[in-house]
């Protein structure tokens, strides 16, 4: 599906109906590795309506030009919502940058959000400053190192628990999302990877069920960060795995389903309880 902000065309998938549920993918991937982590949740679950766009220079959706810092790719995920479910509240998910978009929706549209899930998610956005655990593989596969072809070695040390179910998912959804990925887009707007507002100063308190998931062993974005954030959020869980790193709902499957089926509950809780549906 498609639909228009400004002069951009959003690509996006929508599953189900009820309730929207927004989920952002991380970057340079697409709505195609967070919808393959999200969807099994629903086989059993009714009631949401599940969006996945895929951002500007990711997936099909194209480069926009007036697009130049993160302060108007957030204008572009407000009006996107603004399109799709004009006038509805809504909850929302991040995976890694899609994390940091997400926070900015609460400072920009809190009120209006009722339950929010951060995977793996950016806080610290200057790299250099993140206090990130060393590499460390938990769990070694020598069937998953063999088949690794030298376009894949970084994955060695990047994968915490290897195993070919990874491999295959990191085939299926990751590899072909970075390929088709806007990189000429994606590094100029790197230069302004920040909001030009500090995104974790709210007004208030996030009253709304949250979840953080972390791992103990993400050197891509760590998990120390996220854990000053809590203060903002007082019906959050944070959750710092072992056995987990920036692949987290991949490596830690069942847990990462079991922990956010929890935190569905608890949203559905919430709408029925603070809002009388």
């Amino acid at each position: 599906m498609e639909c228009q902000v400004r002069d951009s065309t959003v690509f996006f998938e929508e599953v189900g109906v009820g309730r929207p549920l927004l989920f952002l993918h991380g970057r340079p991937l697409d709505h195609r590795h967070i919808a393959s982590d999200m969807e099994p949740l629903f086989t059993n679950r009714c009631g949401w309506r599940r969006l996945y766009p895929d951002l500007p220079g990711m997936g099909k959706t194209p480069a926009a030009n007036w697009i130049t810092d993160q302060d108007q790719m957030l204008e572009l995920v407000i009006g996107f919502m603004n399109n799709v479910a004009p006038g509805e509240r809504f909850v929302v998910g991040g995976t890694s940058y899609g994390g940091y978009l997400a926070r900015g929706l609460i400072y920009r549209l809190g009120d209006q959000i009722d339950g929010l899930l951060l995977i793996v998610p950016v806080v610290e956005v200057d790299a250099a400053k993140r206090q990130l655990p060393l590499p460390r593989v938990v769990h070694e596969d020598s069937a998953f190192l063999a088949a690794l072809t030298p376009d894949e070695q970084d994955m060695r040390v990047f994968i915490v628990r290897q195993s070919m179910d990874l491999l295959a998912e990191f085939r299926k959804v990751f590899s072909p999302a970075g390929a088709i990925a806007d990189q000429t887009f994606l590094q100029r707007l790197r230069q302004h990877d920040a909001f030009s507002f500090d995104v974790d100063i709210l007004p208030t308190p996030f009253p709304a069920p949250a979840l953080f998931l972390t791992g103990r062993h993400d050197n891509w974005c760590g998990y120390r960060e996220a854990y000053r954030l809590l203060d903002n959020y007082p019906r959050a869980s944070f959750v710092v795995l072992d056995s987990a790193g920036h692949a987290l709902a991949v490596e830690q499957r069942t847990l990462f389903r079991a922990l956010v089926n929890e935190w569905l509950d608890r949203v559905e809780e919430y709408v029925h309880t603070a809002h009388d549906y």
